[in-house]
């Protein structure tokens, strides 16, 4: 790969994929094959090498799929929400969307391994470990807040009905057609 042509994207994507041989395999079969994603305003062009790297696309190649993901969309991305996947949007070779969806879905980057590179195995151990545990901290917390949110705008300041008396409401108005429907057939009766 020539110096012009490196982009950050393809230096952090192929560092990626040649820790995952068959993925660069798998990619390989698409070589000459050019993506453009849109992710937001930005936006920037790959065209996949035949090693199953990939690099900054030239300036006039057509891109063979467009993938648009939303800004909103990467937080979801990035905490594996697999429902997230289908809210990228994709046009052009569904074979090459099938192949970048499948990598984008399963490959995982060894932030420990390269960490442990610079500052060392235990302190690279650590240094993960304490991001997962804040990670951990911080969804739990989340977590908590909405149950919170939520217990209050039910019960406390009944904003939101509680599912127990949106249940209770319909099973009452259930009742009360029944009853004028009775009472329908009874004044007709009459008359």
């Amino acid at each position: 790969m020539s110096a012009p042509f490196r982009h950050p994207a393809s230096t952090a994507i192929n560092h990626v994929l040649r820790s995952a041989p068959l993925a660069m395999e798998r990619l390989a079969r698409h070589a000459g094959r050019t993506v453009r994603f849109h992710v937001g305003p930005a936006r920037v062009a790959l065209t996949v090498q035949t090693t199953g790297e990939v690099t900054k696309a030239l300036p006039q190649a057509t891109p063979d799929l467009e993938v648009r993901i939303s800004p909103f969309l990467l937080p979801r991305l990035l905490a594996r929400d697999e429902t997230a996947w289908r809210d990228i949007a994709m046009d052009g070779d569904m074979e090459l969307a099938h192949e970048v969806s499948f990598l984008a879905r399963n490959l995982d980057w060894d932030v420990e391994e390269d960490l442990s590179h610079v500052v060392g195995d235990i302190a690279a151990r650590r240094l993960v470990g304490a991001v997962r545990a804040a990670d951990g901290w911080s969804r739990d917390a989340a977590l908590r807040v909405a149950q919170g949110a939520a217990e209050y705008w039910t019960e406390e300041s009944p904003v939101i009905a509680s599912r127990v008396k949106v249940e209770s409401f319909v099973r009452e108005v259930s009742e009360l057609r029944d009853a004028v429907e009775r009472l329908d057939k009874r004044l007709q009766n009459l008359g």
